[in-house]
């Protein structure tokens, strides 16, 4: 039982902590009347820890695979690019459009009847591992920034999210890629929640 009960408080503050923000600009009422947004990805100046840049990550993880298989260093280097459009944007835009069920508020990309952009700036990846008995959650950090179509310099309202966790259910999740778009999906879960308990 005590067991149980240090695992529920471990829990309940990972997913605390992976709810965090902090606001770097405005406030969450200036989004109080917007309900269509156009969504944004940006990836640049990516920080992946253990490395000095992503350029560095990529060098080495091509190299692990290309030594175990020839051919595998560049088809991770193409999955792990193809999977922002293939799984992270498409799985954030499911799992916000989601918590409005009455489609109050709806985000998606290329979206002519949005007046109002979301930028969500990814800083930081970490797709962790799951080797079967061991296993992390991926995390990512990211800016959501939202301004006028035509005034991107004229910020509304900018938060950082610090460690949006994402795993499997029941930890089948040994794909990274996977891994990670569960991380998208918590950020627009926690996103949403913020908008409906704060943007009034």
């Amino acid at each position: 039982m005590k067991k149980l009960l240090h695992v529920a408080i471990l829990l309940c503050a990972t997913i605390a902590f992976a709810q965090k923000a902090k606001i770097q600009e405005g406030k969450w009422k200036n989004l109080k009347d917007i309900t269509k947004y156009n969504l944004v990805f940006d990836y640049s100046n990516l920080e992946i820890p253990k490395y000095d840049n992503e350029e560095e990550f990529l060098k080495d993880k091509m190299q692990m695979r290309e030594e175990k298989e020839a051919g595998a260093g560049e088809r991770f280097k193409k999955s792990w690019f193809a999977d922002r459009e293939d799984r992270y944007e498409p799985k954030f835009i499911e799992s916000f459009n989601k918590r409005f069920k009455e489609g109050e508020i709806k985000v998606n990309k290329n979206f002519d009847a949005a007046n109002y952009t979301l930028k969500v700036h990814t800083t930081l990846m970490y797709a962790d591992y799951n080797v079967g008995v061991w296993r992390q959650n991926a995390k990512i950090d990211a800016v959501l920034t939202v301004y006028k179509n035509d005034d991107p310099s004229n910020i509304l309202f900018s938060v950082k999210y610090i460690e949006a966790q994402g795993n499997g259910a029941f930890g089948n999740d040994y794909n990274s890629g996977y891994r990670i778009s569960e991380s998208y999906a918590k950020l627009a879960k926690t996103f949403a929640a913020h908008l409906k308990k704060k943007a009034k």
